[in-house]
């Protein structure tokens, strides 16, 4: 007969159950029966627990920002799950389109979009431009459509077609829109609104063609920047940190990842941008007026409640104060002073070149005119860098040296935890002659700007031949370097206050190698919101599989529970059974003896 034991169980427990029998007094069945029950749920327990508990989903890792690591490769267009963006950038002296992609959101509302600058078959950035600007049109408005058909028309090949319904196209114009009056903006853009919808099928409205300020672009370009290097990612232990206070009533400081501020000196103008962590306490109103003017708080985040990826950013731009307008403002200046001191003195300096006017802001011996209204002043260089420092410092407008280059308010920068980077001149000027690129040291900077200025200028331009200066170095840039690099030595510690001994300021080109475009920032800023569907698309799938998974698991206990139940009513019958057997067989065994004593009685 076949048999089951329990070698496992107490001794004073030791039974065997067969098919046909249990031989085991009824407290020992019933607990025995009590423990194979609770073995039985626990094995059940554990199968579901593996089967329907938690699991890691394969697409759950942490999102590496393009900063950190970006595929050199081409995108992938035949993947379904990239989503795209396209931004033009409607410039004074032309227009360029950027195509953009990303993957789909990682779920968590802490984190941005992995927006990245789509590439071609060759590798290539898909960016294309046209010119002259959108601002020639100013006559002839209804022609602005036609005039960026071929940048959309571009950006449409490269996107996939199924996906140009869910693209969302921006066309943002910057400074020679600015100039035109706003009835002629209002014209072109209207156009723009008007006929665009009309042959691409791009997630195109109103508010997706606008002029935008330099405010907003300079916040754009911060946003990028810090984009690419990665600093809006969570914090991990060795990174720099800095304790923010939004503007939430009642919300504690959040301590997160330093952001950078960027410098950007171009030929006409000078911008600045960078995060002010702490509330400022203004002194009067017309201070907090002025500062309300140059500082923006806003939200990147996906969620308006979460205060995770608010920021405020002070940014503004000085025009007239880019490299190439701060030298003619001083040569207009140098122009109209020795024509007026000429005629006060009856001097004739300046006036010939046997009488030249001694420029400490170009090298030795350097021979240049200067033409104003058919007046020219002749002009050669001393070489004299801290006389040049001294002539270019008033035009930076400084007032009692309280406030920031033209008098505009400054926001407080905390030196002792921040880091900057210079772009366009603040490069060019400490890399193109002086090789001085990268970490700037002020000290360094000025000894070789001094040397530089003092040097002759037949060797300058033998050293130029000898190709002993960078390849993008070349006549213009010797006749000018002693002159742009006291103007931006002086912005930077004179304007900005920026101290002598600043450790962590870097003057470059590129980042990670490539050229960063406010467009970048443009998009991570108006698709900000685009994560809520990804996230609201994921809740209402996880709610219908848990809905699924706990339902399935709840009818699965309630099948276990009814075999269970089975299992016992087969060992209750079997146990009736026995007790049958049992009672018949005693009635068989007395009726035997029964018979058996009747027959002895029987017998003679």
């Amino acid at each position: 007969m076949a048999r089951i034991t329990f070698s496992c169980l107490p001794a004073s427990w030791y039974c065997s159950v067969s098919l046909l029998s249990l031989g085991c007094a009824p407290r020992q069945r019933l607990l025995l029966l009590l423990l194979f029950i609770t073995s039985a749920v626990l094995l059940l327990g554990t199968y579901q627990s593996k089967l329907w508990g938690p699991q890691r989903r394969p697409g759950a890792r942490v999102n590496m920002y393009l900063s950190i690591a970006e595929s050199m490769e081409a995108t992938d267009v035949l993947n379904p799950a990239l989503n795209y963006g396209i931004v033009v950038d409607c410039g004074s002296s032309g227009s360029r389109v950027f195509v953009y992609y990303w993957p789909p959101h990682n779920g968590n509302p802490h984190t941005l979009l992995d927006i990245r600058q789509m590439k071609d078959r060759d590798r290539k950035p898909v960016v294309k431009k046209i010119k002259p600007g959108i601002s020639t049109l100013a006559k002839s408005p209804t022609q602005a459509s036609d005039y960026l058909q071929p940048l959309l028309g571009f950006a449409a090949a490269h996107v996939p077609k199924n996906k140009h319904k869910e693209t969302p196209l921006y066309i943002l114009c910057t400074a020679g829109m600015r100039l035109l009056p706003e009835s002629q903006q209002a014209a072109i853009l209207e156009d723009l609104v008007t006929d665009v919808p009309l042959e691409f099928d791009f997630l195109f409205s109103r508010s997706h063609a606008e002029v935008i300020s330099g405010k907003q672009e300079g916040v754009y370009a911060w946003i990028g920047i810090n984009f690419v290097l990665g600093r809006f990612d969570h914090a991990d232990e060795e990174d720099a940190t800095v304790e923010v206070t939004t503007g939430s009533q009642n919300q504690k400081p959040i301590s997160r990842r330093r952001t950078v501020g960027i410098m950007d000196m171009g030929g006409a103008s000078l911008q600045i941008a960078y995060e002010v962590p702490s509330a400022i306490t203004f002194s009067s109103p017309q201070e907090e007026e002025a500062g309300k003017s140059v500082l923006a708080e806003f939200n990147l985040g996906c969620d308006v409640e979460h205060t995770q990826h608010v920021y405020r950013v002070y940014v503004t731009t000085f025009l007239g104060f880019g490299g190439n307008m701060a030298r003619q403002r001083y040569e207009d200046q140098l122009v109209n002073n020795t024509l007026a001191k000429n005629r006060f003195l009856t001097t004739q300096t300046g006036l010939s070149e046997d009488k030249p006017y001694l420029d400490p802001c170009m090298p030795v011996d350097l021979s240049d005119t200067v033409v104003r209204d058919n007046r020219t002043l002749f002009l050669r260089g001393q070489g004299d860098w801290a006389r040049c420092q001294e002539a270019v410092r008033p035009f930076l407008g400084l007032h009692n040296g309280t406030m920031s280059p033209g008098g505009v308010y400054q926001a407080p920068i905390n030196f002792s935890n921040s880091e900057f980077y210079g772009f366009s001149e603040f490069f060019y000027c400490t890399e193109d002659v002086l090789r001085l690129a990268g970490h700037y040291d002020s000290e360094k900077y000025s000894r070789a700007a001094k040397e530089y200025c003092s040097t002759k200028w037949s060797i300058l331009k033998q050293r130029l031949d000898n190709k002993l200066f960078s390849p993008q170095a070349d006549i213009s840039r010797l006749r000018y370097q002693c002159f742009k690099s006291a103007w931006m030595y002086e912005v930077l510690h004179s304007g900005f206050r920026f101290p002598t001994d600043y450790p962590s300021l870097k003057t470059a080109q590129l980042v990670y190698d490539k050229e960063v475009q406010w467009t970048l920032g443009a998009i991570l800023f108006r698709t900000r919101f685009l994560p809520l569907r990804d996230l609201q698309q994921e809740t209402l799938r996880q709610s219908h599989s848990s809905w699924l998974r706990s339902s399935f698991v709840y009818n699965h206990h309630l099948f276990s529970l009814c075999i269970l139940v089975v299992v016992l009513a087969i060992l209750l019958y079997i146990l009736r059974l026995r007790r049958i057997h049992q009672r018949e067989q005693r009635q068989a065994e007395a009726l035997n003896l029964l018979w058996v004593e009747e027959g002895e009685a029987l017998l003679p």
